[in-house]
């Protein structure tokens, strides 16, 4: 029994040591170096989402997202690509963006299929970043014929 709670003592004192040792060095290190440096962000989106709402079926839109370059250095948009074939980015494949101005993206939908819909479009810019922009909705499924012809018609002009 004494041997156990000498055991026990002994492994808490062990414990306590190693602690205080690792508080020591944790405030030997600089807090510079303890932080992550963060790139800046030089791509800046006036929005990242558009919903079109409610739109009808077999009607394509389109949406212009605004890009900026809010750096000293020149921007250039690698490649956008959709995450499927029914919606098509459009973009000034060739153009430097240069510092503090801008740039649009042209995103379209193609609303053939029914129902709610959420795409997203990534942007590669400066060969290794990327950001995504997001398109979302509904579509409603529009009439297979247009309104029948209203015969009481002239009786209502009377």
């Amino acid at each position: 029994m004494i041997r156990s709670i000498a055991l026990f003592i002994a492994l808490a004192a062990s414990t306590t040591g190693m602690a205080q040792n690792t508080a020591a060095v944790q405030a030997t290190v600089p807090a510079a170096t303890a932080q992550a440096v963060v790139p800046e962000d030089i791509l800046v989106l006036k929005e990242t989402e558009f919903d079109f709402g409610k739109i009808p079926q077999g009607k394509p839109v389109t949406h212009i997202f605004e890009v900026r370059n809010k750096s000293n250095e020149i921007l250039k948009i690698g490649n956008v690509v959709a995450s499927c074939g029914c919606t098509t980015p459009e973009w000034e494949k060739d153009k430097a963006v240069t510092p503090g101005t801008g740039t649009k993206i042209t995103v379209g939908y193609n609303a053939a299929a029914e129902g709610p819909f959420t795409k997203t479009i990534t942007i590669t810019y400066n060969e290794n970043q990327s950001k995504v922009i997001t398109i979302k909705g509904e579509v409603w499924k529009t009439p297979a014929a247009s309104a029948p012809e209203n015969k009481n018609l002239n009786d209502l002009k009377n």
